[in-house]
């Protein structure tokens, strides 16, 4: 017997003044959006809806890589990510992102080094953000060891 899972996650958009969007969200603070100032009239300092498409590749990764290393009884690393998406002309001549990067900072505790770079790649996989874009996700992964915090004697 199989059981079916089926998420939806709702978001309403409503324009707004000076080519932004109100986004809203149940339960959820409503968030401002504008072009972004590399187009014509964009604005500075808002969160364009093309870095909310780089931050939910990243993010979705972060948080699958949590979920796979906890499964993995991966403990003791931090992660850090950086996106970068690339806009530029399609082979279709549309404008359009062509590739998404994501460069995985990994520290890990001494010989899980391995598991580590396992781990980082079935969570690339696994991310549903990732499986839902046509434009590629390529993972730049650097895993290093650990090295412990040292405490400063007063």
């Amino acid at each position: 017997m199989s059981v079916l899972k089926d998420f939806r996650f709702c978001v309403d958009a409503s324009p707004l003044p000076r080519r932004r969007v109100r986004l809203e969200s149940a339960g959820k603070a409503a968030l401002e959006v504008a072009a972004p100032p590399e187009f014509r009239g964009g604005t500075p300092g808002m969160w364009s809806p093309e870095e909310f498409l780089v931050a939910s590749a990243a993010s979705c990764f972060v948080l699958t890589f949590d979920s796979v290393a906890l499964h993995r009884d991966l403990r003791g690393y931090r992660i850090g990510v950086e996106g970068v998406g690339h806009v530029a002309r399609r082979a279709e001549g549309r404008l359009g992102f062509v590739v998404i990067e994501l460069l995985v900072d990994l520290a890990v505790q001494p010989g899980d080094e391995e598991k580590a770079e396992r781990a980082a790649r079935a969570a690339k996989q696994s991310c549903i953000v990732g499986h839902a874009l046509e434009v590629p996700i390529e993972l730049e992964l650097r895993v290093r060891v650990d090295q412990p915090q040292l405490t400063p004697v007063s």
